[in-house]
């Protein structure tokens, strides 16, 4: 059961006077209870480049990396955001997270000016592929750490669209229960990268208990914009015998395909 002197915050974080962010025990992870689910902050680092992109009419972010360099606290954090180019049709942006003095992780990413350019029919791989199920009719599912306390598990809503929640290759909808910060409604971005940095844990091969498997990186690749307050992760890992693997997604909305992710992961055993 949840510890209940860890009160339910209503968001996952909090902006505060001096442009800084109050981070909730909402983000916290399976990993550490003083570290961060790495979805939440990647998140929030993809809302303050959305921010930089719109600046130049570039509303479609068609990539995001995140290099994660150390774990991030359950601390305030800031963000530094640059243009490092911006153009009429594409601009790259870089990123910065940092709590306390420390750069916890970088970013890179792609922003692009949308159009409305209509294409043929009968294209091969075209119309776009479904999600295995949809969330409607998807049993709900929980993560094997849920309910030792409060933490990501109960920042987001989970589905099983295919498959088995850490059992291997499965697929999972995933939809916020609070906002990002504050009372502010998250972008449909903002919501693919808290569900996409979970790819290697719900298609997890290796026992949580036993094994360390985490991530030191996330790449999104979207390509076209999401729709509504669902994203679905058809996940699976891939693992190689230097205690180095991968996770790769197909990302999906209620209308189909919008987008890969893949994740760098280290693997260790939790007793060397």
């Amino acid at each position: 059961m949840t510890n209940p002197a860890e009160a339910m915050p209503s968001s996952a974080y909090s902006l505060l006077d001096t442009g800084a962010y109050r981070s909730s025990i909402l983000t916290r992870g399976p990993w550490h209870r003083a570290h961060q689910h790495a979805g939440p902050p990647i998140a929030l680092v993809c809302r303050a480049i959305e921010h930089a992109g719109a600046a130049h009419g570039l509303t479609h972010i068609a990539r995001l990396t995140a290099n994660l360099l150390r774990p991030v606290p359950i601390s305030e954090l800031s963000i530094d955001v640059a243009t490092d180019y911006a153009g009429r049709n594409a601009g790259h942006f870089s990123a910065r997270l940092i709590a306390g003095e420390k750069v916890v992780a970088r970013f890179t990413a792609l922003a692009q000016r949308e159009n409305d350019v209509p294409i043929p029919d009968g294209l091969p791989g075209h119309p776009l592929p479904p999600a295995p199920r949809g969330p409607e009719n998807s049993p709900e599912a929980a993560f094997p750490f849920a309910g030792k306390h409060v933490g990501y598990a109960d920042l987001v809503e989970t589905r099983v669209s295919h498959g088995r929640l850490f059992e291997g290759p499965c697929a999972i909808w995933f939809r916020l229960r609070h906002p990002l910060l504050d009372s502010e409604a998250p972008s449909v971005y903002q919501r693919v990268a808290v569900a996409a940095d979970s790819g290697n844990g719900i298609s997890a091969i290796l026992d949580l208990e036993r094994y360390v498997f985490v991530n030191s990186d996330l790449t999104i690749n979207l390509l076209r914009r999401p729709q509504g307050e669902w994203i679905c992760i058809d996940a699976r890992t891939l693992l190689g015998p230097n205690g180095c693997g991968l996770a790769e997604s197909m990302l999906y909305d209620i209308h189909g395909l919008i987008g890969r992710a893949t994740q760098s992961l280290t693997v260790s055993r939790r007793d060397e």
